[in-house]
């Protein structure tokens, strides 16, 4: 097969660990990069303006367009399952919403086999690769002091970190409704304080989405050892048992091998990475073999464990005109376009998730299982207002459920779509949460905080109380948070159900790693960007093989002595 391309690494994908990957394998400058996305160009106000973040994710130029098999549980419906095809991958089309995750969430990695990814062993990738509020600015070097505690934050690191302004009097009655129902206030939950309420972190920088081709695949092109290769990857090329490269389609015709002297590197995201592992041949025999692919390895675990976030919209209409919602008619967008695209300041300069919540439904449970991203309008990502007037919501939702999904091959062809399968809402604990999220969400509106604001309920509406109603309109009305992840999950060597090693190299295959959410194997409180590159900073110091962060064990995060707690 031609070499079309050839680099000391070839990584697969652009996206939030991807292009992490490609800045620190290039950084020493003694090897080269080849970095292969199927995407286009992310330039244009639909990526890099903020405030239209629910463009991208619902335009076929950016997005695989994946959606799930019809939900039995959700009424038959198929949720959209938005993934990036586009240069920062789905960091160019997410909502910015910057969680590390838990500290609990990672020592559990490290109890499921995950060696060398507790908490202590991840903080410092996080603090590495943050330009957390009031730093030196992004990759200058040079931690001059942050806007949070700097044992906990990164001053210097490429991707820049802030806290959303909250300017709008309905953030502010949101954090302190919160704290009128019992809870605490946190000024950074990704910091000492990870419970409560308080403003929410964004990846925005000087009005512009800092997504991962912004933070770290610019400046990583700009040394010149490392490359972009617009293509379609079908499979890892092999020697043996040995990686050698990927074949690739460009242009709709297949073009050759991008050969890789040393690895090769997945970060194809949550549902390309195993995909990509599938039409290699490697996953579980029986479903290769049924879909006409030779098994190179038996790993059958490829493609399982997949898990994701559910969420609901509460809304509430609001008795005064200060909500988004004044703001969906065409002359309101124009006006707000041309003030971005002038100054970068304005409406368009925020992804209005600005306030934040993380809580524990019921007393019993250890840290943190509901998450809240509050919204000063009633709107659908779509962009479509769910009622007439003005109106605000809460994105609610459960955050460790326990069901689990897969994603399957329909057919040997590389470009045919997958068949996805969440199984969500399989458990019947997911019932229990959803309720409960809605009934602490409704008890958050009713504080005096809200009192000049609060209208009737939109949805679900004061008439739906009792358990039968609420599951009726979790059933038919909860949504997809757009967190997949777990399918080629990360654990020791001799784990049946892992499919990469603590090292993230591909059990039984040389010269293969995998980095990327694909590999969480429990899904991580809150969004899942921030983890995400903290894998491929990880990642990038395990390939190169010349020592790794220092554990910081003396980093323990303030746990709540009871389930709710007035201020700390």
């Amino acid at each position: 097969m031609k070499i079309i391309e050839e680099a000391d690494y070839v990584v697969v994908g652009s996206g939030s660990a991807g292009s992490a990957l490609a800045y620190r394998l290039s950084e020493s400058g003694r090897y080269d990069v080849v970095v292969v996305e199927a995407g286009g160009t992310d330039a244009g106000p639909f990526i890099q303006m903020p405030g239209a973040l629910s463009f991208p994710m619902n335009m076929a130029r950016y997005d695989w367009g994946y959606r799930s098999e019809p939900e039995p549980a959700l009424a038959g419906r198929r949720l959209a399952t938005p993934r990036g095809r586009v240069i920062g991958g789905s960091s160019s089309i997410n909502g910015m919403v910057f969680v590390r995750g838990h500290a609990h969430d990672f020592d559990h990695w490290a109890e499921m086999g995950a060696s060398g990814w507790a908490y202590a062993d991840v903080v410092p990738y996080f603090k590495r690769m943050e330009c957390f509020e009031g730093g030196a600015g992004p990759g200058t070097g040079q931690d001059t002091g942050n806007g949070g505690d700097p044992d906990w934050r990164g001053g210097s690191g490429p991707l820049n970190v802030k806290r959303g302004a909250m300017e709008n009097p309905l953030y502010g009655a949101f954090v302190e409704a919160g704290r009128q129902a019992g809870y605490p206030v946190t000024d950074d939950y990704n910091g000492e304080f990870p419970e409560g309420f308080g403003p929410m972190q964004q990846t925005i920088w000087r009005g512009r989405r800092w997504s991962a081709a912004n933070a770290y695949l610019r400046p990583a092109m700009a040394r010149g050892n490392c490359r972009l290769l617009q293509a379609n990857v079908m499979r890892v090329a092999f020697e043996g048992d040995r990686a050698t490269g990927v074949e690739v389609k460009r242009s709709g015709r297949t073009t050759g091998l991008v050969k890789a002297r040393r690895e090769v590197v997945l970060a194809a995201g949550a549902i390309n990475s195993p995909l990509i592992l599938m039409h290699s041949g490697i996953g579980d025999p029986a479903e290769l073999s049924r879909v006409g692919i030779d098994t190179r390895l038996a790993r059958p675990c490829v493609g399982q464990n997949l898990q994701d976030h559910l969420e609901l919209y509460i809304q509430q209409s609001c008795t005064q005109p200060i909500t988004l919602n004044g703001y969906l008619d065409l002359f309101s967008k124009g006006r707000v376009g041309l003030e971005w695209m002038m100054l970068h300041t304005g409406y368009g300069a925020t992804n209005h998730f600005e306030a934040a919540g993380f809580i524990r439904s019921r007393a019993g449970v250890d840290y943190p299982d509901i998450q809240y991203h509050f919204l000063p309008g009633a709107i659908r990502y779509d962009g479509q207002a769910a009622a007439p007037g003005h109106g605000f919501q809460a994105h609610v939702g459960p955050m460790r459920s326990k069901s689990r999904g897969d994603i399957r091959l329909v057919s040997a062809d590389p470009g045919a779509k997958p068949a996805i399968r969440f199984n969500y809402m399989s458990h019947d604990d997911d019932w229990t949460e959803f309720r409960q999220a809605i009934r602490l969400t409704r008890e958050l509106f009713a504080q005096a905080a809200f009192d000049e604001y609060r209208g009737p309920e939109i949805q679900p509406g004061d008439a739906l109380q009792s358990d039968s109603d609420l599951d009726g309109f979790i059933a038919h009305h909860a949504e997809s948070a757009y967190h997949p992840c777990g399918a080629a999950r990360l654990g020791a060597e001799s784990d049946a159900n892992a499919v990469v090693d603590p090292e993230c190299r591909v059990i039984g295959i040389d010269n293969l790693r995998l980095a990327d959410s694909s590999i969480f194997p429990r899904i991580t409180n809150g969004n899942l960007n921030g983890p995400s590159v903290m894998v491929g900073e990880k990642a990038a110091d395990h390939i190169l093989g010349e020592g790794m962060l220092a554990p910081e064990p003396e980093l323990r995060p303030w746990i709540n002595p009871d389930w709710r707690t007035r201020q700390r």
